[in-house]
């Protein structure tokens, strides 16, 4: 049996949580992740840019 709430919090952020990469500028991709840069601002940025942090 498939599990039916698998992957409902994607689907609840804001427009599915698409957008532009500030650091690789890849476009349509899911901005999930948020780290600290050296401004002390967050960002949201996309799984690669996550594993490989400013």
């Amino acid at each position: 049996m498939a599990k039916s709430k698998r992957g409902k919090a994607l689907w609840k952020t804001p427009a599915r949580s698409r957008g532009t990469c500030p650091i690789c500028n890849s476009t349509r991709i899911k901005l999930l992740y948020d780290i600290v840069n050296e401004d002390g601002e967050n960002l949201k940025v996309c799984k690669r840019c996550q594993k490989h942090k400013i």
